[in-house]
């Protein structure tokens, strides 16, 4: 393995033919008020996770992207003021059947992109070909399924209630302009699970690509200029503090939607200088268990453990951190466990059937390394023979068995294929952590005793917001609730909640009298409101 490891990078003539790209891809456009702009200014160069060995060590550049300055991000902001004029733009205007067509417009361009942003998921974040395409198209597939939910959400509001003498239609309006900043592990699916819901539901948005998994939405920017009106959604590329610090400290942002550490939101909520005029929609860091009792069934145990916490590499932020399992099973657990892990097939994000690939952030090799290396002086294990052995980008995992609290890896999120374990003896010992933990997004429990486990589910429900039974930690199915408590997330993020947390309920209210019935009567028939409206959307 360590050879194969020291031989895992390509060289340019080892390539597939069907996966290059003709690099470097330097993007200069940028989306601001309806039209693509030139930058000429400086430029950020974007290095691929994969070597090319002919390339040398230093990296394989595969493209750059604009270093905007603050007068240009302050430009975007001003457009996404301007289109969205207090309520009275065309696009919070725009009733609801129009926003949904401009967005079937834009799927239809998108779809058109897929063969190149497929391709820069895999060279720009080293994520796999088979969830590269994955991705894409869950991508797709959630835009469709937010236009559904829109339709539902608006034919139940379609109706007037009558309540106590007064009429009222009640509605959800939109919020304002949005600030967009998405993840470079989910960089298109989880960004989108922001961008779209804020968008249909009438704001407008300032979009921030993430900095790793940037280049992959370049392709998109014709599609998003051709199907909503400008000043819709603007894009800012560059260093934070100068293109996103000057947003939120004008206070003209009234949502921050973000995806990533607690440390980067808790700057840029400090930055706003009206906080009860901020909304906050957040996904950020987890440290999800898993238990394992002493009856689990190990064969489907390892295997949901091993995608749970080595999927992507573990950089997930639903992947399973940290596993607790039976002193009475563990040696087994850890004999089944490091078996499978040493048979997954590494390699280059297009190899057939790989399972862990390069690393896309600068010196996390490194850094994962010096997590094992403080667990094994502080008493931990490393139980499998190939376990933290890397190669530049490339880390094979480490499965690291008598794990304590005195470790850094027992508290930090590694976000990385690092596996520890911890045997213990009584189900409260786990059950403290999760109490004790600064985060609480989800659980997995595996197990066969229906008395036990449901005793457990009572427990983790008031700790976590997802408790899974005999399976690993994952956010889909997109119409389940997709949330966390403490330092996991603010706001909840499925299909139709995230179209609540991107809007508000407003109604309009009459006494009911004959005066105001034949207002109401007169509003609605002759179709001189979108609000206030009996419409339905088929």
């Amino acid at each position: 393995m360590k050879t194969q490891i020291e031989n895992i990078f390509p060289e340019k003539n080892d390539l597939p033919d069907n996966i290059d790209l003709p690099f470097p891809i330097n993007q200069t456009q940028y989306l601001i008020n309806g039209e693509l702009h030139e930058w000429a200014g400086p430029c950020e160069e974007v290095y691929s996770p994969v070597y090319i060995e002919e390339k040398g060590s230093a990296g394989n550049v595969i493209g750059s992207y604009p270093l905007m300055d603050e007068e240009t991000s302050l430009e975007a902001l001003k457009a996404a003021k301007e289109a969205y004029n207090n309520g009275q733009g065309e696009w919070p205007l725009m009733t609801i059947k129009e926003r949904i067509e401009c967005f079937r417009n834009f799927t239809l361009k998108m779809k058109e992109q897929r063969d190149i942003v497929v391709k820069l998921l895999m060279w720009e974040i080293g994520k796999s070909l088979a969830d590269s395409e994955k991705e894409f198209d869950r991508t797709v597939e959630y835009i469709n399924d937010t236009i559904d939910a829109l339709k539902d959400l608006d034919r139940n509001s379609s109706r007037p209630v009558i309540k106590q003498g007064i009429i009222a239609q009640i509605r959800r309006a939109p919020l304002g302009v949005v600030l967009c900043m998405g993840p470079f592990n989910y960089p298109l699916n989880e960004t989108f699970t922001t961008l779209i819901p804020a968008m249909i539901m009438g704001n407008t948005v300032v979009f921030k690509p993430p900095k790793l998994g940037v280049l992959l939405h370049s392709p998109l920017l014709e599609a998003f200029k051709e199907s909503f009106p400008k000043g819709v959604v603007n894009t800012i590329y560059g260093e934070g503090q100068k293109v996103v610090a000057p947003i939120m400290q004008s206070g003209e942002v009234n949502v921050l939607a973000f995806i990533g550490s607690c440390n980067v939101a808790d700057i840029l909520k400090k930055q706003h200088p009206q906080p009860h005029k901020l909304k906050s929609v957040l996904g950020l860091e987890a440290k999800n268990p898993a238990i394992i009792l002493e009856d689990a069934n190990l064969e489907n145990t390892v295997k949901e453990c091993i995608t749970g916490s080595l999927s992507y590499n573990g950089q997930r932020c639903t992947a399973l951190k940290i596993i607790f399992v039976h002193e009475n099973i563990v040696e087994e657990f850890i004999e089944k466990f490091t078996a499978e892990v040493e048979k997954l097939v590494i390699g280059m994000p297009w190899d057939k059937n790989v399972a862990i690939t390069p690393l896309p952030e600068p010196n996390k090799s490194e850094q994962l390394t010096e997590l094992v290396t403080d667990a094994i002086e502080k008493g931990a294990k490393l139980c499998n023979p190939s376990g933290g052995i890397y190669n530049k980008s490339f880390f094979f995992p480490a499965v690291l068995s008598d794990v304590n609290s005195s470790m850094k890896i027992y508290h930090v999120e590694q976000f990385g294929p690092i596996v520890p374990i911890v045997s213990y003896s009584d189900i409260q010992e786990p059950l403290d952590y999760v109490v004790q933990s600064n985060y609480g997004q989800q659980a997995s429990i595996f197990g066969k005793e229906s008395k036990e486990l449901g005793i457990l589910i009572d427990t983790l429900v008031n700790q976590v917001c997802r408790v899974n039974i005999n399976s690993q930690c994952q956010r889909g199915p997109d119409i389940f609730p997709f949330t966390g408590r403490k330092d996991s997330a603010e706001g909840t993020l499925s299909v139709s909640d995230a179209l609540r947390v991107f809007s508000i309920r407003t109604l309009v209210a009459l006494k009911e009298n004959d005066f105001n019935k034949s207002i109401f009567t007169d509003i609605t028939q002759n179709k001189e409101s979108d609000f206030l409206s009996t419409d339905f959307i088929l």
